[in-house]
């Protein structure tokens, strides 16, 4: 492992014009932290990667590398990309082991943070950084968010987030209360009158969207994000159609092959997938077919009648009369993305949403309530993980700004 990080290190440019930083949504300061690496500073390019990303250690694992840092290397353009998703994980691994220092000396200021998934944890470590008081309320058991409860083991194991768990935010005195839901018991009023200064609110997107058409349900049809947060309480049988063809759709695609499933299908109303380059050919290596320009007219209690469509170059869909098949399958998984659910909004006066029920918040975090900010995807939709963390750490800047301001008497 290490000497193939070190092959890998070898090979970097050292741009002075580093393109794999250009494309990192983080901007990662990667030709410093493959210098350091080589001269055998180790824990200090460690430290400069968990201080700029807080999820280092998962963004390793999971990110868009291919269009990301790898995809901008110029090494990429003629051959190989330098494999900096193989670096960082080793660096950030290794270091994190050592990272034991306990928490700052409080400022005397109380934050709350609702959810715990990237965006979450990325302004709870960094305010806590500043003396702050963090509690993350979490409406499941463990922390982690879509990070835990939608993308699998084999892609994300848990142990790294058991890792941040303890190392990032027990060790720095952040507390957690988990099965804990606001906008239930307890509501945003309960937490100003209890003396928290600023209250962020993270709670990601789990609603799934559906189709809206007839069979939908039926007890064979499932979605994929109900799936992926506890896929062995599912029995899917021998036939599985996936009804998607995102990063999400292939991660219950992969799963339901793990779980024993043998025949998988994912079908995309487009003319090829909407997943990562990568992730589709992980896919195509696991025996996971695919059907292409079909749209899901109806579900039967035996699979779905699907209807053949061709696309148009202004990009809309026309469907082509007369290709009704019946696809046959022992379940249905509909993996079209997720939408918000509005409890907080509901309950909460004076807090606004957009026409399509996420969270209305400026660039910097402020919703329409003073004291409440919010980022993520509850925000900006289903997004990729570095994107929630580089715009959570703006935000936890806002909030600290904003709590510094506030009158002393209001402290």
């Amino acid at each position: 492992m290490a000497l193939h990080v070190m092959d890998e290190a070898n090979r970097c440019l050292q741009c002075k014009v580093p393109q794999c930083q250009k494309g990192c949504p983080i901007n990662t300061n990667i030709p410093m932290a493959i210098r350091l690496l080589k001269e055998n500073k180790l824990n200090e390019a460690g430290k400069m990667l968990f201080e700029n990303n807080p999820l280092t250690t998962v963004c390793s694992l999971i990110c868009n590398h291919e269009n990301q840092c790898e995809g901008h290397c110029v090494l990429g353009r003629k051959g190989a990309p330098v494999h900096f998703s193989t670096i960082e994980n080793y660096i950030s691994s290794t270091y994190a082991n050592q990272m034991t220092e306990g928490p700052k000396p409080s400022n005397g200021m109380r934050v709350a943070i609702i959810g715990s998934g990237p965006a979450g944890i990325t302004i709870a470590i960094i305010l806590a950084r500043y003396g702050y008081q963090v509690t993350i309320f979490e409406g499941k058991d463990k922390i982690g968010g879509v990070l835990r409860y939608g993308i699998p083991e084999f892609r994300l194991p848990k142990t790294v987030l058991d890792d941040i768990e303890y190392r990032h935010l027990a060790l720095k005195g952040i507390k957690i209360r988990p099965n804990t839901t606001i906008g239930g018991a307890i509501g945003i009023d309960d937490l100003f009158r209890d003396g928290y200064k600023s209250i962020f609110i993270g709670t990601g997107v789990w609603k799934p969207n559906s189709l809206h058409i007839k069979g939908e349900t039926f007890g064979n049809v499932h979605f994929g994000i109900n799936y992926l947060n506890n896929p062995d309480s599912y029995h899917l049988g021998e036939t599985v159609i996936v009804i998607g063809a995102g990063n999400a759709a292939m991660d219950v695609a992969r799963t339901a092959k793990r779980k024993g499933s043998r025949n998988v299908i994912c079908f995309s109303i487009t003319k090829e997938v909407a997943a990562s380059k990568y992730e589709f050919s992980y896919a195509q290596l696991e025996g996971i077919t695919f059907e292409y320009n079909k749209r899901p007219v109806e579900i039967k209690d035996d699979g779905v009648i699907f209807r053949d469509i061709i696309e148009n170059e202004d990009g809309t869909f026309t469907d082509v009369e007369g290709t009704d098949t019946l696809h046959h399958s022992d379940s249905v998984i509909i993996s079209i993305s997720q939408g918000p659910q509005n409890r907080i909004v509901n309950t909460t006066t004076g807090l606004k949403a957009t026409a399509r029920g996420l969270l209305d918040a400026d660039e910097t975090g402020h919703t329409s309530r003073p004291g409440i900010f919010a980022s993520g995807d509850v925000v900006n939709g289903a997004r990729t993980v570095v994107e929630a963390v580089a715009h959570s750490k703006i935000v936890a800047e806002s909030m600290h700004q904003y709590m510094q301001s506030l009158p002393k008497d209001e402290e």
